[in-house]
């Protein structure tokens, strides 16, 4: 190979300048045609000299020596800013940034030098800095902004093409809803059978569907088939956890009603936004409109417009008029509401006459709104100005007996607690597991009839009594219009195991174990001595410099008067006035009086005076407070939050449930944790499981607090006006009766450790329109004077608990572990002895105040009536008992003659007893 063509070694200087001299300082070829071997190589120098750098053949070599020159220099400028040179002084190379050379053969370059290779995507921007560094270019922006629009077109485009128009026929197909008992079998299954059928435009009349468009869709014959900012608000409230909204237009409702997927999610409205447009586009108006008004659900299980105008009017769609339109059309706005029947089995608020209220208003609105639109002359709008009534419901066979009370209250309770709504749940396909006991459920309604059966006479007892002043609405009927309500729940998670509604759901239509306005007198009680445990009774004292809340917690020992017409005080001494600024005095039952009792022996004996002293020394707010503690949830009807500037407040002047005044005393039975009633354990659908029952539980009270709750209870069963109550079996009970003013209800509540019931009596035509209710007088009532707590209500509940808990376990109640409290003296109860204490009482008890030590035993002849031996301590007095020499206690009294009192309320000026 000839010398030209071989690679000269690189020039360490680089450049082209240094190359060319290289080249000239070479040695001529040797003779014999090949070139001289390199001399070593030198160390840098200062300067170049001949024979210290290697050999220069030709052009070409200088060529390339200059190139690789110029990529070192680059090189040397990015990486350092510094060119190094084996020869040469000052650097050799060209450079594009400037700057300069000196010593040792380096160079140094001020600017950032050459760019690296360019990138795809200059993100993060090159040789840019601080908040431009990240800044992306409007190049970038614009091709991002491009390049996420057309995937959204593509993306709908894709959607628009695969989704299909919906089928009518399809959404007709029938869905159950399944209801099961507590151990998972039917109980029965409602929905099956919808009333559907199909008509075409031609059968609907004209005036429903101006009707439907002036009130649901005024745009609906241009409109587009959506309403993009209403599909962006119902997104967003679904989003944030808001109001579930559906479609706005017509359109929209109909492709909503016409899928079988009614999930409240935001897949289901994109699926529904798309077909909405594409349906908008492909199908006609008129038959848009006729798939509305088939599919829609008009109340009363009715789906579509021809089975909505026979079930409201008997007559078929094309023969409605636009008044009768006008009011299917305010249906659409949701028939649980609308409904002029009610549907209080959905929810409490949907009353028959607030419903009507609410469709009377919307009928009248809709028939203007087509005035306005244009849709009907005003002529024709004169011609209706009745409301149009529709006919009476009827009702399926099949929720009969107890079912019906136990659906509704299971549909009320999921459409409260999950995100199946009313008008979801009406249209089937649900699987609901309730806490529904069959066994239990039907022990307490027989429980309930063999009593009602046995006593009651509606048709022919007349009132003897003379107290009735009720006789123009029972026509002197005394057994006519009686009811019992009932509710059984398990303390140890608030599962609601079984209730009594009524008669039959078919018939009466009120769930008696729900709120009905019926007061539950003295069962009230037990609430005000939690709360005189828990937050104590205030200090007079106190006075305003100290603030009224220095209290003292007080003990069931503590003596207060139990006086009959007792004059009330505030917790300061000063007597309490009424709001026409009398001083108030509260009755007894009976007339029963006693200058000094215990809270123990006025609980057992459900004496009133003491206790609304008791409410007053405490405070009826702290009264309410332990009462919601416990489980009662105040309602707008039923007066719980009724407790400011109210004297009679402590003795039941409320009138919570069934179920939830069972559920307050199982909170005592749980010492003192509270559950709430619950009556549905899941929910599923045809996708699976939506909901599944977490237990709800909060300490209400202190564990001594309820257990001696529990313990003062346990006495009244079995000494006390609850006596009725105790059962056969030895088993453990407590429970409390109470009976209202004037005698117009009557209930026992009480519990085992296993299992709360609550059993309420009273007498109310439910029949007569809201304002003509009222409740009528017991006096009479079974032929009884007068209808206590402890007459029917504590029969039946010891019947049922009886059958109940049979062949379950004995349980037992924890024992108080201490006094909760101090013992108090009431003003006019000195703890100096009185006569009075040591005169026999008219009813026994082994419970008595202490007294002011003596050193004489309590058995010496001047402590204890002649011939009267000292009474021992019962199993459920309060430990220790007093009846050791020095001890302050006093021997009980001979025991009267006098056969067992019936008691309960009455008296006057609003007193509550029992």
């Amino acid at each position: 190979m000839s010398d030209h063509r071989r690679k000269p070694p690189q020039s360490p200087g680089g450049g082209r300048a240094a190359a060319r001299r290289g080249a000239q300082q070479q040695p001529p070829p040797s003779s014999g045609g090949r070139r001289a071997a390199n001399p070593p190589s030198q160390g840098p120098s200062s300067g170049g000299s001949a024979g210290d750098g290697p050999s220069y053949p030709g052009r070409a070599a200088a060529r390339r020596a200059s190139q690789g020159g110029r990529r070192r220099a680059a090189n040397a400028a990015e990486g350092a800013g510094v060119a190094e040179g084996a020869g040469g002084s000052g650097g050799g190379g060209r450079r594009r940034t400037g700057g300069g050379g000196s010593g040792s053969g380096s160079g140094s370059g001020s600017g950032p030098g050459r760019p690296p290779k360019k990138r795809f995507i200059d993100y993060p921007r090159w040789g840019k800095t601080g908040w431009r560094h990240w800044m992306p270019s409007w190049k970038q922006v614009t091709s991002l902004t491009i390049a996420f629009l057309g995937t959204l077109v593509g993306i709908a485009g894709i959607a628009y093409a695969m989704v299909k128009v919906p089928n009518v026929n399809l959404a007709a197909t029938a869905q159950n809803n399944v209801y099961y008992w507590d151990d998972n079998t039917p109980m029965i299954a409602t929905g099956g059978e919808i009333n559907r059928q199909i008509v075409p435009i031609e059968s609907i009349p004209k005036a429903m569907q101006n009707a439907v468009i002036s009130a649901e869709n005024k745009s609906f014959e241009g409109d587009s088939g959506v309403d993009p900012m209403g599909i962006a608000r119902a997104l967003k409230n679904m989003a944030t956890g808001g109001e579930v909204q559906g479609g706005s237009t017509i359109t929209q409702q109909y492709v909503k009603n016409s899928r079988l997927d009614q999930s409240q999610t935001i897949t289901r409205k994109f699926k529904e936004l798309f077909i909405s447009i594409k349906v908008g586009a492909s199908v006609r108006k008129p038959d848009i409109m006729a798939g509305y008004l088939n599919t829609s659900y008009y109340g009363r299980g009715a789906y579509g417009i021809q089975a909505a105008a026979r079930t409201y009017f008997g007559v078929d769609s094309d023969k409605l008029n636009p008044s009768q339109c006008a009011f299917l059309a305010a249906l659409l706005k949701g028939p649980t509401y609308f409904d002029p029947a009610g549907a209080v089995d959905i929810d409490q608020h949907a009353t028959p006459e607030a419903n009507k209220a609410r469709s009377m208003d919307r009928w009248k609105w809709i028939l203007d709104e087509e005035v306005k639109d244009g849709r009907l002359e005003p002529a024709d709008r004169a011609k209706y100005t009745a409301y149009p009534m529709p006919g009476p419901v009827k009702k399926n066979a099949q929720m009969a007996g107890q079912i019906g009370y136990l659906v509704g209250l299971a549909k009320s309770y999921v459409t409260s607690n999950t995100n199946v709504t009313a008008d979801m749940l009406t249209k089937g396909g649900y699987q609901i597991h309730t806490t529904f006991n069959k066994k239990k459920v039907a022990e307490l309604e027989a429980s309930i009839k063999a009593v009602r059966d046995k006593n009651l006479k509606p048709d022919t007892r007349k009132d003897t009594s003379g107290k009735n002043t009720t006789l123009d609405k029972d026509g002197g009927f005394v057994d006519k219009f009686v009811q019992f309500g009932g509710a059984s729940i398990n303390p140890k998670d608030g599962a609601i195991i079984a209730i009594y509604g009524g008669t039959d759901a078919t018939q009466h239509f009120t769930n008696n174990a729900d709120e009905t306005g019926a007061q539950v007198g003295s069962t009230f009680k037990p609430f005000v001595l939690a709360a005189a445990m828990t937050h104590g009774s205030r200090d007079p004292k106190g006075g305003p410099e100290q603030g009224d809340d220095e209290r003292t917690k007080v003990s069931p020992k503590s003596i207060f008067s139990g006086k009959n017409d007792l004059k009330i005080n505030t917790y300061d001494g000063k007597p309490w006035h009424d709001n026409k600024g009398d001083e108030w005095t509260q009755p007894n039952d009976d007339g029963e009086s006693e200058a000094k009792v215990t809270l123990r022996e006025a609980m057992e004996k459900s004496m009133n005076s003491p206790y609304v002293q008791l409410g007053m020394n405490v405070g009826t707010d702290k009264v309410h407070d332990a009462a919601i503690a416990a489980g009662l949830r105040p309602s707008s009807s039923n007066g719980l939050n009724d407790y400011k500037n109210s004297v009679t407040y402590s003795i039941g002047t409320s009138s919570p449930s069934a179920i939830r005044m069972a559920g307050a005393y199982a909170t005592f039975a749980a010492n003192g944790t509270q559950n709430d009633p619950y009556s549905v354990t899941s929910v599923s659908d045809k996708s699976g499981q939506i909901y599944k029952h977490e237990k709800k539980s909060k300490v209400a009270f202190e564990t001594n607090v309820a257990d001696t709750v529990t313990n003062v209870l346990q006495g009244v069963v079995q000494k006390g006006t609850g006596e009725p109550a105790k059962l056969d079996d030895g088993r453990e009970a407590a429970g409390k009766t109470g009976t209202t003013d004037d005698n117009k209800s009557a209930w026992f509540i009480g519990y085992t450790p296993a299992l709360s019931t609550s059993i309420g009596m009273w007498r109310l035509d439910d029949k007569a329109e809201a304002s003509k209710k009222t409740f009528l007088s017991m006096y009479g009532t079974a032929g009884k004077a007068k209808m206590h707590g402890n007459s029917f209500p504590a029969q039946i509940w010891h019947d049922y608990m009886t059958e109940a808990l049979k062949g379950t376990p004995k349980q037992t109640f924890n024992e108080p572990s201490s006094d909760p409290g101090e013992v108090m003296y009431a003003p006019g109860t000195s703890p100096t002895p009185t006569p009075s204490q040591t005169t026999p009482s008219q009813t026994p008890s082994t419970t008595k105040p202490p007294t002011t030590p003596t050193t004489t035993p309590p058995t010496s002849p001047s402590n204890t009536p002649s011939g009267t031996p000292p009474t021992s301590c019962g199993p459920l007095d309060w430990p220790p008992c007093n009846h050791t020499p020095g001890g302050g206690g006093s021997t009980s009294p001979t025991p009267s003659t006098t056969p067992p009192r019936n008691n309960g309320g009455g008296g006057n000026n609003n007193g509550f007893s029992d």
